[in-house]
């Protein structure tokens, strides 16, 4: 409020200043026109009384713009040189106020200039004539200030309207990145704590294990511990960081808390993913037939959906070998197949959450499709394949 004060009275200062000048130069050709007749000097230096007087309530009319018409129609009912400021304050009124109250003003000064051609009439000009004049140029004035305030309310819908639409993309924009955060936490925590449960499992069930191996397990169970907190981390301080720009006034944005994004995995992680499978307990085979790189969204799509299959392997499938064939060159297609056998006996785990929902977004987001079942030989079997442009 104070900082738009000062514009708000400059605008106001040079609107007055605006009317002032048209309102003198109107009302100094009239007296013109006045001498030029041959009114009398008496006469013209009551008219210029009122061109001053009409001059004096410019700032009336600006700040309150009903009093200050109704103040310029007494003028005009007195003089012909107070028309023009007249005309000018009916035309402010129509173009501010409300159509009733503009009718209103108009009529008001309409009857002032009948009362000015009973006292002043124009030679040659019956007063008839003279009052559908009068009547049809107030009728102008106001349907051109009603038009000119259309103009100005639809203007200002429509900059309403294009706020609306900029803060919905705005929240829109938030709420699908915090969906993709969401969705990235699921695959990473996801993975890294079937890990721990797998190694923390191997724990349980084999108490009688050599001590490498008692160690070993441990170790991995410390190591995806970790790895799940500081990842977990990262997530929240992205979205700490979002909540901070979205209240600055921004329009969302990713970030960690120290303002450096970590780098995503790509397809060359998979050996690495792989890796911590077998550390796990799960017996995975990489079948890598790619030819070059992929793009960097294409690699990190397909590195999800490995790393999804791999955990639900691990929910579901515990102790099962697990193949994993990832093929494909640019200008074709990337292709992402999983394999493993179903048990034989109930699953590992009967939590069912929407891992398999969100890889099938995922690859249609890369303009890709997703298949999942079981396969005739008993298979289950996912499969990704995804477009690689050229």
């Amino acid at each position: 409020m104070d900082e738009e004060a000062p514009a708000d009275r400059y605008a106001r200062r040079w609107d007055a200043l605006s009317v002032l000048l048209v309102v003198a130069v109107l009302g100094g050709l009239t007296l013109v026109s006045r001498s030029d007749t041959g009114a009398s000097f008496a006469s013209i230096v009551a008219d210029g009384g009122v061109v001053l007087a009409a001059c004096v309530l410019v700032p009336v009319l600006i700040r309150w713009p009903v009093p200050g018409a109704l103040a310029m129609a007494a003028l005009a009912a007195v003089s012909p040189a107070g028309t023009p400021a007249a005309s000018i304050a009916v035309l402010r009124v129509a173009s501010q106020r409300p159509l009733p109250v503009a009718v209103g003003v108009a009529a008001a000064s309409a009857v002032a200039h009948a009362l000015l051609g009973i006292l002043r009439p124009i030679p040659g000009l019956p007063y008839g004539w003279f009052l559908v004049i009068d009547a049809a140029v107030h009728a102008a004035l106001v349907a051109w200030g009603a038009l000119i305030r259309l103009r100005h309310v639809a203007r200002c819908e429509r900059e309403r309207r294009a706020e609306e639409e900029q803060a919905e993309r705005v929240a829109a924009a938030r709420r699908q990145e915090r969906t993709m955060i969401a969705r990235e936490m699921h695959d990473v925590l996801g993975h890294r704590l079937s890990l721990v449960a797998a190694s923390a499992g191997a724990l349980e069930y084999r108490p009688d294990a050599p001590a490498e191996q008692i160690a070993h397990a441990a170790g991995v169970v410390r190591a995806g511990v970790h790895q799940a907190l500081e990842e977990l981390r990262e997530v929240i301080g992205v979205l700490r960081a979002d909540d901070l720009v979205g209240s600055a006034g921004g329009s969302g944005g990713s970030g960690s808390s120290d303002g450096e994004a970590r780098p995503q995995p790509t397809l060359a992680g998979l050996p690495a993913l792989v890796g911590e499978s077998r550390d796990a307990g799960l017996a995975v085979e990489l079948d890598d037939r790619t030819e070059g790189t992929p793009p960097e969204t294409l690699g990190r799509t397909a590195y999800r959906i490995v790393q999804e299959g791999l955990t639900n392997a691990r929910r579901h499938a515990a102790g099962l070998p697990v193949r994993v064939v990832v093929e494909g060159e640019a200008g074709e297609a990337l292709r992402v197949e999983l394999r493993n056998r179903l048990p034989s006996g109930p699953s590992t785990s009967d939590r069912r959450g929407t891992g398999l929902v969100g890889l099938a977004e995922r690859a249609a987001s890369v303009g890709g499709r997703l298949d999942h079942g079981t396969t005739a030989d008993g298979d289950f079997r996912l499969a990704a394949e995804l477009p690689w442009p050229p």
